[in-house]
């Protein structure tokens, strides 16, 4: 089914098949391509870094600075899967999902395919859940392309083994990569917020590159806000003050709190851009 048959009907058929259609258009264009494979790069570079520094032997230590999970790296691989994501997380990764965002309506308009898109009936409200489910995809296989790439490379290059939490106690292998995979699902849920972000702003522009610029401009700026001490009154209402929480998930036993208002502020951001997306979007005049 292409994209122009798929917008002639209204049944959850032709909803799957949007789906389909646009997950496959956004997973086809080299611009999501060469996001990915940046994202699967970040930890060979710091596999590769933890490797050279501290030698041959899991001794050297791992280095003092940067995340709280990098001075294991060398005692056992899997950890370079959490410092990957903590070392993502900040820039790369809300990058990413701000491009693919921010371009999501705008890059249609500025194509002039919107229209066509929008030929059935009250087929607005669905293309804009569609494109935002088309993006909260995008959330997750990043998320799991940095994950798996880091959990490859630190099989090739570190021990892999039984573990020791961030709070002392031994888990074993097993039940590590099951907090692995329960880290990359929770960093892909803390992106919900800047997917909305991105997708309210796609929906105040015809142009791809305008809202993608814009997009990255204000995670930039909340992230800077973020660091001012001055304005530390502010800090946990930011989306991304309490994305580094899933090292929570490194303890024994596991510390709920902040992992529990991360995703509630998530959530909330999500609520309040999707439905700002949807009041813009269902009452914009399409000129393209």
């Amino acid at each position: 089914m292409s994209r122009a048959e798929a917008v002639r009907g209204a049944s959850p058929l032709w909803t799957l098949g949007l789906f389909r259609n646009e997950l496959l258009t956004t997973f086809r264009r080299w611009r999501t391509l060469a996001l990915l494979g940046v994202l699967a790069a970040v930890p060979v570079l710091v596999g590769v870094a933890v490797r050279i520094e501290t030698g041959d032997g899991p001794s050297g230590g791992g280095g003092g600075g940067g995340p709280a999970f990098i001075s294991q790296i060398t005692n056992n691989g899997l950890f370079l899967v959490f410092t990957a994501l903590a070392a993502t997380l900040p820039f790369f990764l809300p990058m990413a999902i701000g491009v693919i965002a921010g371009d999501a309506l705008a890059g249609e308009a500025n194509a002039g395919t919107l229209r066509y898109l929008l030929v059935a009936p009250a087929g607005r409200t669905r293309l804009l859940l569609t494109k935002y489910a088309t993006v909260m995809v995008f959330c997750l296989v990043a998320t799991l392309v940095v994950a798996v790439s880091a959990l490859i490379t630190g099989a090739l290059l570190f021990p892999l083994g039984d573990l020791t939490t961030l709070s002392g106690t031994r888990i074993g292998f097993a039940e590590g990569l099951g907090r692995a995979l329960l880290i990359a699902l929770v960093v892909a849920a803390s992106l919900t917020g800047v997917a909305a972000l991105g997708l309210f702003v796609s929906t105040l522009t015809h142009s791809g590159i305008a809202a993608m610029a814009t997009t990255v401009g204000l995670l930039i700026t909340v992230q800077i806000l973020d660091q001012i001490p001055q304005l530390h009154a502010l800090h946990p209402y930011l989306f991304s003050h309490h994305w580094l929480s899933f090292a929570d998930l490194m303890r024994e036993p596991v510390h709920w709190d902040d992992l529990t208002k991360n995703l509630g502020l998530q959530a909330l951001y999500a609520a309040v851009f999707g439905s700002a997306a949807w009041a813009r979007f269902t009452t914009k005049d399409i000129n393209a």
